[in-house]
């Protein structure tokens, strides 16, 4: 277990120069000879993390002699297409030299997860063994394989990255489906923000017990909104192959990343980047991050201007306009009375997490690509996206709390992925 590289700060930015130095002293510090390197940075849905420019960093120091293989880590997402890829990584790498993850078919069986210790860490509440599997090419003999990711609060695991990237970003279905289902089940407001977590332990008893003899060495970025600037500033960059790496960074991620209210918000306005969002599976994030903040009764307003579907993949994007988002009581049922959500349980979490349990709410407010009909039917309100869009117009609000011309006061978030938002009582 080692660290081979780490610069951080809550005020810190680093620049390009420091990224570059700081990746060039990490493959010193690993200090074998380096023929063949497999990396795995995120998807175009995680692009605010900086991996693009970081593996394009990586692919220049490493090129010259080293074949040089990138697995972005799609999960159940949509395949990059070759605008994304330019648009994250930049113009040097080869098409060639990107391989797309299939997360239903090119998977590996390793071994099983014992329901008992599910059970242990769901205190209860699942029972069931977790098949792990990971991308096929993994094995292909590489003498290093770096994953790249952002730390940041999420709903499933607690924060982001580290073993997640492998376990679900190229991971296989039973242990998406299951441990999404294990997260929400447990209960995402007890998780999100946390660093041990029970889909945590999952992930880690994965890679420790299974995949111990591969040379996975982990490069995780701490993002955040500058102020001053309002473009994305890197506070920290780790570089090791062990859990203190990763907790060292969550913990400043809980510093910079965590936005904790006094008390409950009445009604938040959400804007989601037509580039960025284009299903609820993702724009969900509005839900899942301010929910902890959202007061009862109160009122979520999602301008989603790019939405054209709920799911990445037509068998969950059919699940979700099947089921809907309608809470916990109804899903489990659901789950309990139809095989094909039962045979999907990332799909049945993620109707759990995008759902405000009936505390307060959504109002979805789609392009021309989405219907209202279908957002209604799919458990939420629907809104007209030019009426709102000119009554709250991104432009004219900044992050945080804004009073209107006519008195109304909202909470606006021009980004759901790059923070939690939390009463500071949930986390005392």
């Amino acid at each position: 277990m080692a660290r081979y590289a780490e610069r951080s700060g809550e005020a810190l930015a680093l620049t390009h120069q420091d990224k570059e130095a700081l990746l060039r002293q990490a493959l010193q510090a690993i200090g074998r000879p380096l023929r063949k390197v497999l990396i795995l940075p995120p998807d175009f849905t995680r692009f605010n993390s900086n991996a693009g420019e970081l593996t394009a960093i990586l692919y220049r120091l490493l090129a010259p002699t080293a074949q040089v293989d990138i697995i972005p880590a799609l999960g159940t997402h949509f395949a990059m297409t070759e605008k994304e890829i330019r648009a994250m990584f930049g113009p040097d790498i080869p098409l060639e030299r990107f391989f797309e993850h299939d997360w239903r078919h090119g998977v590996k069986h390793l071994g099983e997860v014992p329901g008992s210790l599910i059970r242990e860490w769901s205190e209860g509440k699942v029972d069931y063994s977790v098949s792990v599997l990971t991308n096929r090419r993994l094995f292909d003999g590489y003498d290093l394989i770096l994953s790249v990711g952002q730390i940041v609060p999420h709903e499933v695991v607690g924060m982001a990255n580290y073993t997640k990237n492998i376990m679900v970003g190229v991971g296989g279905p039973d242990m998406i489906n299951k441990s999404h289902f294990l997260g929400a089940v447990y209960n995402m407001e007890r998780m999100m923000g946390r660093i041990d977590t029970p889909v945590r332990r999952l992930f880690n008893y994965g890679c420790e017990t299974f995949l111990h003899d591969l040379p996975i060495v982990y490069i995780l970025t701490v993002m955040a909104k500058d102020k001053a600037s309002g473009s994305m500033a890197m506070r920290g960059l780790f570089v090791g192959d062990d859990m203190e790496t990763f907790a060292t960074g969550a913990r400043l991620s809980q510093k910079v990343n965590l936005d904790l209210l006094d008390a409950p918000l009445r009604k938040v306005v959400v804007y989601l980047d037509p580039h960025e969002f284009k299903s609820t599976w993702l724009g969900n994030k509005s839900v899942y991050r301010t929910r902890m903040a959202m007061a009862d009764d109160g009122d979520l307003i999602i301008l989603a201007p790019g939405l054209r579907e709920f799911g990445e993949d037509p068998e969950i994007d059919r699940l979700i306009r099947r089921y809907g988002y309608r809470g916990t009581p109804a899903t489990l049922k659901a789950v309990a009375d139809h095989e094909d959500i039962r045979n999907n349980l990332s799909a049945a979490a993620h109707l759990i997490h995008g759902s405000s349990e009936g505390r307060f709410r959504i109002t979805y407010c789609p392009g021309p690509a989405m219907s209202p009909e279908a957002i209604r039917q799919a458990g939420f309100l629907a809104g007209d996206l030019d009426t709102m869009m000119k009554r709250y117009d991104p432009a004219k609000l900044a992050d945080g709390r804004n009073v209107l011309p006519d008195g109304e006061e909202i909470f606006y978030i021009s980004n759901p992925a790059l923070g939690l938002w939390a009463l500071k009582s949930q986390f005392a």
